[in-house]
Formats: C-alpha cells, structure tokens, sequence
C-alpha cells in the first residue's frame, strides 16, 4: 500500500466513514490508515474473542484491512454503516480461518453472543455513529435474550464457532433435525423482534 492521497491539504481526520472508502477504493493509503486508526480496536478485540488468543487476532486484524483496501469498492453507505461492513469481513475471515485450523475459537463467558459487542470499545470519532452502534448492540442484545435457551445455543455455536448444523447436532447431541427446528425459529423470532422495533438488517 504505497500509494499517496491524491489531494494535497486535505484533513483527512475530519471527513466521514463513507468518504474515506471511497478515496480507499480509488488508491488511497493514507484515508485507510484514517480508517484503520478508528476501528482497529474494534476489530482487534472481535477477532481476538473469535480466534482465541490475541496473536492470531492481531494476524487477522490486518488480514480484514488488507481485505478492506481491496474491497472497498463494494461498501456502499445506503447498506449500512462502515463498521458493521468491516465486522462482517470479521466474522467472515474468523469463520474461515477456524475451519482452516481445524480448531474453535475460545467460548464467550456469556451466552449471549451479541453482549460481547456490547463491551467492545470502540474509537470512531463520531458520537452520533458510535451511539448508533451502541444502541443496535443494545437492541439485538435483548433480541437475543428473547429466545429459549436451546434456540440461543445453537445460534451461538453457528456464529460464534462457525459450526454447521449437523455439526450443532453432534455437539449437542441432539437429532440433525431438531437442530434444524431450534435455529429456523430462532432466526424467525430474532427478525420477527428487530422488525417490531424497526431495526434495519444490513
């Protein structure tokens, strides 16, 4: 990544998320490193929880920034904001690298996957994004705790150790079946929930 902004004099700092993109994807290191300052935490800490130790984190960390710089011609404001797009390049890249290794990521203490997002800070300098994120963690949070006990779990074991589910089912020790059963209503609650308080899926 050596090329150079391409507009003298620019404060970089102060423009927005989707600004930035933009100048990443037309060459710019330097609004990635703007980028990479704002939620290299954030992402450090999501994929140190999914990988299990913080050095395969940090390798991650600029594995999901490379994809960024290579990507960023598919994010699009309208779809959501940057950091849940660079989230899910995460999640992604966590799920395929534990499968790579063959081995699960270190389990959450709680068992609600989406509380750990809740205590992930998170640097952007924008308040107005950083109180939409917050409240979207809030909201899927109690989202989350809406669900039975055996819903939740399973929906856990898929996100968080990228399981399929026939592999849930062999976890759990529970019927292919069955497991199929738990996450299809889980998933119909979870969105029948962020729709009735008007939450927009990206």
């Amino acid at each position: 990544m050596t090329l150079t902004d391409s507009t003298a004099g620019d404060d970089l700092l102060e423009l927005d998320d989707a600004t930035l993109a933009t100048r990443v994807a037309a060459g710019s290191a330097e609004a990635l490193e703007v980028l990479y300052d704002r939620y290299s935490r954030i992402v450090l800490s999501f994929a140190t929880r999914m990988l299990g130790d913080r050095q395969s984190g940090e390798e991650l960390l600029q594995e999901v920034f490379l994809r960024a710089w290579q990507q960023a011609h598919n994010y699009s404001a309208g779809r959501g904001s940057f950091a849940t797009w660079l989230l899910s390049i995460t999640h992604n890249m966590s799920i395929d690298e534990i499968r790579k290794r063959r081995r699960r990521p270190q389990r959450a203490e709680s068992a609600d996957p989406v509380l750990m997002l809740t205590n992930v800070t998170d640097q952007s300098p924008s308040v107005e994004e950083s109180a939409e994120l917050g409240a979207l963690r809030e909201t899927m949070a109690r989202a989350i705790r809406t669900l039975p006990d055996a819903q939740r779990r399973a929906i856990e074991l898929a996100y968080y150790r990228g399981l399929t589910q026939r592999e849930i089912a062999e976890e759990l020790g529970e019927p292919l079946g069955t497991i199929k059963t738990r996450m299809r209503l889980g998933m119909r609650k979870l969105r029948d929930y962020l729709e009735t308080h008007e939450v927009e899926l990206a």
